[in-house]
């Protein structure tokens, strides 16, 4: 039986502390295993802006997916025009789409106090931690939009709140198939509480 040592980090608590820490563990899984599809979770750019950094003269293949426009407020996007005027610049892609289990599911449940499959899949990933939810999210949705090829084993960084706290290893799959998807390892997260 063919094994190998994987470490893990475990973090006391979730949030964007945790953010150098999870930079650390892509980094070293980038630099043994070589080239790999990081996909990160960013509000604002500043966790994008920090990953770009990080890994420019790696060979990652970073993508950065957002929150949809209007999703805290309308017409609003919390993605900063500049991290945004960066990350093109570096060429590295940034998606700006509907959260999978948001959106639709969110406003049927507001109107008719019902209980939807896309919060069931949200609420059991957060058993995991909310970066957990994230990471699965934002691979499906880089997946969806051709941004990552589908069946790779790619790096997903999530976050609680702002930063990131959460680094999956995913064989990647788009929404539609989400049944097949796998979380293959889990390198870093906050520990529950």
């Amino acid at each position: 039986m063919k094994m190998r040592e994987v470490k893990q980090m475990l973090f006391e608590t979730p949030g964007k502390h945790n953010t150098d820490h999870c930079i650390d563990v892509v980094r070293r899984y980038v630099t043994e295993r070589g080239q790999t599809h990081v996909v990160v979770a960013s509000t604002t750019g500043r966790t994008a802006l920090a990953f770009c950094r990080a890994l420019k003269n790696s060979p990652a293949r970073l993508v950065v997916v957002t929150h949809s426009v209007g999703f805290k407020e309308p017409n609003k996007d919390e993605f900063e025009p500049e991290a945004r005027r960066i990350l093109s610049q570096e060429g590295i892609p940034v998606h700006t789409g509907t959260i999978l289990t948001h959106s639709l599911e969110k406003s049927l449940m507001d109107d008719f106090h019902g209980t939807y499959p896309g919060y069931i899949i949200a609420t059991t990933l957060r058993r995991f931690g909310e970066g957990t939810k994230v990471a699965v999210e934002v691979i499906m949705e880089a997946c969806d939009a051709g941004l990552i090829p589908e069946d790779e084993e790619v790096l997903g960084v999530g976050g609680t709140g702002y930063g990131a706290d959460t680094v999956l290893l995913v064989r990647s799959k788009p929404s539609k198939r989400f049944g097949k998807l796998e979380v293959l390892e889990i390198l870093a997260r906050p520990r529950g509480r």
